[in-house]
């Protein structure tokens, strides 16, 4: 069975929490499929994308990846973890 390796590829992402909800999110994260809201006077975040595979819910910790084709997609913080590292720009 042929084996095959992820090319590597660096991505934008922003980690959706209390404090960075509240300092405003990011210009490149503004987009008509993102709707992130906040309620209860603020103590629960939550938010849904319209992705490739369709609506996703988003909730505080995750972080919103935009993607290589500008495409977003939330993910949980522990596979992001596991998935990406930091890079020096």
């Amino acid at each position: 069975m042929p084996k095959f390796r992820k090319k590597p590829v660096v991505i934008d992402a922003w980690q959706f929490t209390k404090e960075n909800f509240r300092e405003g999110v990011p210009r490149d994260f503004r987009d008509r499929r993102v709707t992130l809201w906040s309620q209860y006077g603020g103590e629960v975040i939550e938010g849904e994308i319209d992705t490739l595979e369709g609506k996703m819910r988003i909730s505080e910790g995750d972080y919103l990846v935009k993607g290589v084709s500008g495409e977003f997609y939330p993910c949980k913080p522990d596979i992001f973890a596991l998935t990406y590292e930091e890079v020096d720009e």
